[in-house]
């Protein structure tokens, strides 16, 4: 996601790295390479020239603090980090700021989606409906799009995976399913429409006519234009023509997870005026974010994304549960069937490279050969799936017979289950030696955690340095300090783990 934004930016850091002043030659070169970088990624031409313009204003002139006090700890700031500093800021300004609301007062309320055809307007009213659903609204979808081949019974489909009713009509045009709908909401149950309008391959004047007859007859209270981000520079073309025809209140970007470039999320919102409301990420159903420009500038820059990884471990994670197994990880209490909730949990989040990008500690942005393979978790899952249930909460049992009757069970070699116990092992002296304390210092044992996902994984952590992480495994931020583990409830673990450890090492006898 965004790959050519965050190598552009990578290489300016390491680029600046060493310098002891910003100069306007070294400045120069850094610009002309976010120059090159934004037009690659399909910025559009003037919103590159205001926000180069903007950064280099306000690098040159502002007076650089070099030493700042952290925590009763001096850091030094260099030039590099301001410039970078700079940057993220202006980003920020240029796609904020956040604003995810929709205007939901009236009763009934309405959303029309509009844009052109493969954007995405289906799946989005149907992800859109779904997320409303969550905020203790009732909506309904509304099949306006009676040209495109099977588009009725696509949002019917959907909308029966949801439970949310559809409101259809075959004898009428578009304008008047519109209006029929918003009059019979009431007699549903429901209390927001959400109208699947129809698109064309280009913006041309029937459609323009039509959506405007749409809004006459339903004065809907949201208009939405669903975008392609992969179409780059075109989106702010399709953004204006959309804009003009009939005042757009917000954006929804489709298809940005698997966008190189990052063109139309930069550019969409300097060159109209309309905020971004939400992004999709994917094609499942679940799949829709509220927009944070704050959150898209961290990981365009390279410092990962804390805030959305959280929400969304707090998506699919119960907390009760998650506590839990947190004390009986840091306690050494940690079993495979723990292993394989989290497995499950993760896969719920959508593509490990994505959750990957959202860490803080790849300061420099992810590596061009550093990839995480999903099918990793997979292979995990299904090795497993095969053991007993002793086997999961005793892995030390699993002897040499155990691991041929595992591999022929998954369909897997031998070498791969071994492999698996090995990792886990690793991970489970990781968590324990957190939990006592004896982290710091113990770099060696963090960097066993790297094999949990091949080499990719190992390439991501391999050039990290050790002093970063003395006494901050992660180089998390200290977050929610006020709800740690007591440490009664911490010995209590360890108590627990130690008996277990002794049950295994009886039935080892055996």
């Amino acid at each position: 996601m965004l790959e050519i934004l965050t190598r552009g930016f990578r290489d300016v850091r390491q680029y600046l790295q060493g310098m002891r002043t910003l100069t306007e030659e070294n400045l120069s070169e850094a610009l002309k390479m976010i120059r090159v970088s934004l037009l690659e990624a399909d910025v559009e031409f003037q919103v590159t020239r205001s926000f180069l313009d903007r950064v280099k204003n306000q690098a040159l002139g502002e007076i650089v603090q070099v030493k700042v006090r952290h925590k009763d700890k001096k850091v030094r700031i260099s030039p590099g980090d301001h410039f970078i500093s700079v940057c993220q800021t202006e980003l920020v300004r240029l796609m904020g700021p956040a604003d995810s609301s929709l205007n939901l007062r009236s009763k009934p309320s309405s959303i029309m989606m509009v844009g052109l055809q493969g954007s995405g307007k289906t799946t989005t009213a149907a992800k859109l409906a779904r997320f409303l659903v969550k905020e203790r609204k009732k909506p309904m979808l509304v099949a306006a799009d009676v040209y495109r081949p099977a588009a009725v019974e696509q949002l019917r489909k959907l909308g029966s995976d949801l439970d949310i009713p559809v409101y259809t009509d075959g004898g009428a045009d578009p304008p008047e399913i519109c209006r029929k709908a918003l009059a019979e909401i009431g007699s549903r149950g429901c209390d927001v429409a959400i109208f699947d309008t129809a698109g064309r391959l280009t913006v041309d004047a029937p459609l323009m006519e039509e959506l405007r007859r749409i809004h006459d007859l339903t004065s809907p209270e949201n208009v939405l234009l669903v975008c392609d981000a992969m179409i780059g520079q075109e989106s702010v073309n399709v953004a204006r023509a959309f804009n003009e025809s009939i005042s757009l209140t917000g954006f929804i970007l489709t298809k940005l997870d698997g966008d190189a470039r990052g063109g139309a999320a930069i550019s969409i919102k300097e060159a109209t005026g309309v905020p971004i409301k939400f992004v999709g990420m994917g094609e499942a159903l679940d799949r829709l974010e509220e927009f944070r420009p704050e959150g898209l500038a961290s990981r365009i820059l390279g410092f990962g994304d804390v805030v959305g990884l959280v929400k969304g471990f707090e998506e699919v994670v119960d907390e009760k549960k998650a506590e839990e197994e947190a004390m009986r990880m840091l306690a050494g209490n940690f079993t495979l069937s723990d292993f394989l909730n989290q497995i499950r949990a993760i896969k719920k989040m959508g593509p490990l490279q994505d959750l990957v990008e959202k860490l803080p500690f790849f300061s420099g942005g992810l590596h061009d050969t550093a990839k995480v393979d999903d099918y990793e978790l997979i292979r995990m899952e299904s090795l497993i799936n095969s053991m007993t249930p002793g086997e999961r909460k005793h892995p030390d049992i699993v002897n040499d017979s155990r691991i041929r009757r595992i591999a022929n069970g998954s369909g897997r070699g031998e070498s791969e289950v071994r492999d698996l116990l090995s990792k886990f092992k690793d991970m489970r002296d990781l968590m324990a030696a957190m939990g006592g304390g004896k982290i710091r210092g113990r770099w060696k044992r963090l960097k066993g955690l790297k094999r949990m996902f091949g080499g990719g994984f190992s390439d991501l952590l391999g050039n990290q340095d050790s002093e970063q992480f003395a006494g901050n495994p992660f180089g998390l931020p200290e977050v929610n300090k006020g709800k740690q583990i007591s440490k009664k409830a911490l010995e209590r673990q360890r108590k627990k783990s130690k008996e277990a450890r002794q049950a295994r090492k009886k039935s080892k006898k055996r």
